[in-house]
């Protein structure tokens, strides 16, 4: 065994010494953006924490500028660190930073989840996918969720009072819940439901391993994809065969019974329109497949970043209780002392819970650096030569952190979204939509809207029902330094917290009963 895995370190050494041997680079006389100097074949890599490596990047940021070249191993990354930059070329040169990284995609097909929309390279399969998409999810569809995405929210409530130590749970039961009530028109169950349980296993390992600087490794190393899963180190491995078993069940279960219902869905409509669109059966075929791929992909994301926000929100209540008995008091002052529930007429009344929702997704970006762009033929901006086939990542963390943009950037701050009243000698920006937060250009999140919609449902009840309140013992600062994050593409805070209801349970009980009759 001890010889073996010797023989593998030293293959991979000489492996990546060759490669790096072989890659040469015409940049045409012109330098590469500002980064870290690279050490010899590995590049980039010491320094970085590969769990959250946007901590790093975003040093880089503030020392090299909006944007920064970095290598790891004989992959080229180029980090944006300003909107300014992100606009100009994610946005304005759309045609050329669109696609996905190769090595990315190759990670994807060993996962046995290539058909993954979000990550599918710009192509006419990806097109068809985001077409499917935006016919459920535009802003004018969007307002035809909001019975189901209430109800869910009353259904978190009372989850949080029967048993509030499982808040995690219970976030991603609401988040989940949501989009396979949309998608499929799939009613799981109220707690505990076995297929939540499978997807939330599934997600766990695409959060863990579907980053760039996985592709990055296993691109300069592809023998890793040939290591026995008991080989000491091979979590990789592992983590791939399990979620081989566990896609077929997420993507067909819930897609046959979407297909065999007559309830209208994303699934069953797009279903219902494939007759007009398809000139044979070879076409009807391909339409079935895209639907069955685009769902998948859809409620995976949205049920990760949903539940990740709302994470966010809660240690944002925890931290700073005077923006929670602020927001408290204008729901109280819409709805009296729980005389009713909130509903979806009161959000225009509500301007302070919107800003907490628009500082919540500013204050700790849950996708922290986007889903990585990726340049189809090499370009160059502003002097700086960037390489084809480059890895192009959005750093909304560090855009979140523009002290220029958002004063004491560290501070959970809803004021700076709401409407400002110019005073001589002040500088105001007014209200700002932060949509660095969902993405750029093509490959903007589709699914933003109902984002927005399923977040006010959660965050107006659980404010209105609930006191949230850290744990005696529990001390952190109220910029969450120290506060426990995870890992992955995307990431949320780790604490512990008390939910103490601000009515009587039978009260809160009796109303949702109420509605739900």
């Amino acid at each position: 065994m001890a010889s073996t895995s010797v023989f593998a370190l030293l293959s991979l050494v000489s492996f990546v010494i060759l490669r790096s041997l072989q890659k040469k680079r015409d940049t045409k006389g012109l330098p590469l953006p500002p980064g870290p100097p690279p050490l010899p074949f590995v590049g980039n890599v010491v320094g970085v924490d590969t769990n959250h490596p946007w901590l790093a990047y975003s040093r880089w940021g503030v020392e090299y500028g909006e944007i920064v070249y970095s290598r790891l191993f004989s992959q080229d990354i180029v980090i944006i660190n300003s909107e300014r930059v992100a606009h100009d070329l994610l946005d304005r040169r759309s045609h050329n930073y669109s696609t996905r990284p190769p090595g990315l995609i190759r990670v994807l097909d060993f996962f046995g989840v290539e058909f993954s929309s979000i990550f599918l390279p710009y192509s006419d399969r990806w097109r068809l996918h985001r077409r499917i998409f935006h016919q459920a999810f535009r802003s004018e569809a969007a307002p035809a969720f909001r019975p189901i995405q209430m109800r869910n929210a009353h259904n978190l409530v009372l989850n949080l009072l029967a048993s509030p130590e499982e808040y995690g749970a219970h976030l991603h039961t609401f988040s989940t819940s949501i989009i396979m009530s949309i998608v499929y028109d799939y009613d799981t169950a109220p707690r505990d439901d076995p297929f939540i349980a499978i997807v939330e296993r599934s997600l766990e390992i695409s959060v863990r391993e579907l980053r760039p600087e996985v592709a990055a490794v296993v691109g300069e190393f592809p023998i890793l994809e040939k290591l026995p899963p008991w080989f000491p180190g091979a979590n990789f491995v592992r983590g791939a065969l399990l979620q081989r078993t566990l896609v077929p069940v997420v993507v067909n279960t819930p897609f046959e019974h979407a297909a065999g219902t007559a309830a209208s869905s994303m699934v069953s409509d797009a279903l219902c329109r494939i007759p007009e669109h398809a000139k044979n059966e070879q076409e009807a075929v391909a339409l079935e497949k895209a639907i069955m791929e685009a769902s998948a992909s859809g409620y995976a994301a949205a049920s990760e970043t949903t539940t990740s926000t709302l994470y966010v929100f809660l240690l944002a209540m925890i931290l700073y209780p005077q923006v929670q008995v602020r927001a408290q008091a204008e729901i109280d002052s819409v709805i009296g002392e729980l005389e009713r529930l909130p509903d979806w007429d009161d959000r225009a009344s509500m301007p302070y819970v919107n800003a907490v929702i628009q500082e919540t997704l500013r204050w700790f970006p849950v996708v922290p650096l986007g889903i990585p762009h990726a340049t189809v033929n090499e370009d160059v901006y502003e002097g700086y030569y960037i390489p084809k086939g480059a890895t192009v990542m959005a750093n909304a963390w560090f855009m979140s952190r523009n002290p220029e943009k958002y004063p004491d950037p560290t501070r959970f701050v809803p004021e700076r979204h709401m409407p400002k009243v110019a005073v001589e000698g002040s500088s105001t920006h007014g209200r700002d939509d932060i949509s660095f937060a969902f993405g750029f250009g093509r490959r903007v999140c589709v699914g933003r809207y109902v984002a927005d919609a399923s977040l006010f449902a959660a965050v107006v009840n659980i404010l209105a029902i609930f006191r949230v309140q850290r744990v005696p013992g529990w001390h952190v600062g109220p910029d969450a330094k120290g506060v426990e994050w995870t890992g992955g593409v995307t990431t949320h805070p780790v604490f512990p917290c008390i939910f103490t209801p601000r009515h009587a349970k039978e009260r809160v009980s009796e109303l949702i009963g109420a509605q739900c009759g």
